[in-house]
């Protein structure tokens, strides 16, 4: 007796092995790597954004707390 709905995908098993063109490549043609400059000064720009949120935050609760 077969199942009523087929299943989707084939079954897998844990040895199974991805052959090199079942998968299409994930970059695109005219898709450039990082640099890795431009990742430092992302990760620069996001811990300045933090620290002014810190400082921001810290400011509004002294002021709340002042007498």
């Amino acid at each position: 007796m077969r199942p009523a709905f087929p299943p989707r995908r084939g079954r897998r098993h844990h040895l199974h092995v991805p052959r090199p063109g079942s998968r299409p490549p994930l970059t695109g043609s005219g898709a450039r790597p990082i640099r890795l400059s431009d990742l430092i000064l992302a990760l620069l720009g996001v811990t300045l954004l933090g620290a002014l949120a810190l400082v921001l935050a810290a400011g509004l609760a002294s002021r709340a707390l002042a007498p």
